[in-house]
């Protein structure tokens, strides 16, 4: 305990020194030596530390950053840059979504999908506004509570089968305005691709906004997954977005190849008010935004967004396909599908003891355990490699359970 007090005032100087560019003539090894390995400061690329080899089929959200993404990163992290989004890489971020979405959009970098969601739909909404969701919506039942505790938003929520809603299910929690009992019904969430892996048509998504509009109600669309939406629809983001008649965008980034960051996206911007001041209020405003900024531009610019996402879609895809063969030649039994795999997630029921034995190997989650269903996400970086060895392991523990 001595020796550590009598090397404090060493470490301090020391570590003013090397802060200020310097290293002081009498200055203590201890930075670079360990003796104090918890303030340790070593000016060393960081260590690996986590098995890069591991492989799972959990979340997209697993996955690392695509290097043409880390390399922007590495581009906007030259000298110096205005903050809190007046950057040349936020102002080009403007052009890019005009470009995908059209004139008179705008954008507003975020730093998570919770984070868009809840500052895009509290700037829809009055305080006594109210939402319509699918019972299995992400802002409903993974987002912590945010939209109540932060935004204030009531949620009204319909049980789907497949995670979609229609103008005949909204119109069971689209009811009572001018009651003062009742929270007002003023705006309806979608989510694209859904939570259980599902997509809207473009004719489906134009059919809700006119229903919604009609009942004087705005329409935010949850697009974490939109980019797997859009590959496998092959169709432009705008067709089943402003053209559809959504009014606020969450775009997601992250589970498609960025570090972090989505942004919220106005498309009518009727439906929204507030939101410069709403993103600092609920904690969404970043200093250095050129740094999320970037990533999106890598994404959008060129293909990459397409190329991610196409290749997560196909990844699913070859997954199925390969459990179907199993489930035809008998190599694999016992499993069935629960929703159609349309975007980069496969939904699964497994025989009971079968999940738990192939996370052994493949981290993934329950989705309803008490059916033992489970789902199956594909990453940008899945390879053909990984899909194989999974079908493979599904196959001998699903023989070894019959």
């Amino acid at each position: 305990m001595r020796a550590r007090q009598q090397a404090e005032p060493a470490l301090f100087a020391e570590l003013v020194a090397l802060l200020r560019g310097r290293r002081p003539a009498n200055a203590t090894p201890s930075l670079r030596s360990g003796t104090l390995p918890h303030r340790r400061l070593d000016w060393t690329p960081v260590t690996t530390i986590h098995d890069p080899n591991l492989r799972g089929f959990a979340s997209d959200n697993y996955s690392g950053i695509h290097p043409e993404v880390l390399a922007a990163i590495t581009a906007a992290n030259e000298g110096h840059q205005v903050s809190y989004g007046e950057d040349a890489y936020t102002a080009r971020l403007q052009e890019v979504f005009a470009h995908h979405f059209g004139e008179g959009v705008e954008a507003f970098p975020v730093f998570n999908g919770t984070g868009a969601n809840v500052v895009g739909m509290q700037s829809m909404l009055p305080r006594w506004g109210a939402v319509v969701a699918a019972a299995t919506a992400h802002i409903n039942v993974d987002e912590g509570g945010a939209p109540e505790r932060v935004a204030g938003i009531k949620l009204l929520t319909v049980p789907t089968d497949d995670g979609k809603l229609t103008p005949e299910l909204i119109d069971r929690e689209a009811w009572g305005w001018g009651d003062e009992h009742r929270a007002q019904p003023l705006a309806v969430s979608i989510t694209q691709s859904t939570e259980l892996g599902t997509l809207y048509t473009v004719d489906e998504i134009r059919a809700i906004a006119d229903h919604a509009h009609g009942l004087g109600m705005n329409v935010h669309m949850d697009g974490s997954r939109i980019s797997n939406a859009a590959a496998s629809l092959g169709v432009p983001f705008r067709s089943f977005t402003r053209d559809a008649g959504v009014d606020v965008l969450s775009f997601g980034g992250t589970k498609n190849g960025a570090m972090l960051g989505e942004a919220i996206v106005v498309l009518n911007p009727d439906a929204s008010r507030g939101l410069t001041y709403l993103r600092k209020l609920d904690m969404q405003l970043s200093s250095k935004m050129r740094f999320v900024s970037a990533q999106l531009v890598a994404l959008l610019e060129g293909d990459l967004w397409l190329r991610n996402a196409s290749h997560s879609n196909a990844m699913a895809q070859r997954l199925r396909a390969g459990v179907e063969a199993g489930l035809a030649d008998g190599s694999i039994r016992g499993v069935a599908f629960t929703q159609p795999t349309q975007a980069n997630g496969v939904f699964a029921t497994l025989p009971a003891g079968v999940a738990d034995r192939l996370r052994e190997s493949f981290r993934f989650y329950d989705w309803d355990a008490a059916k033992n269903e489970v789902r199956w996400m594909c990453s940008f970086d899945t390879s053909e490699n990984d899909i194989d060895a999974f079908i493979a392991a599904i196959a001998r523990e699903t023989t070894a359970a019959a």
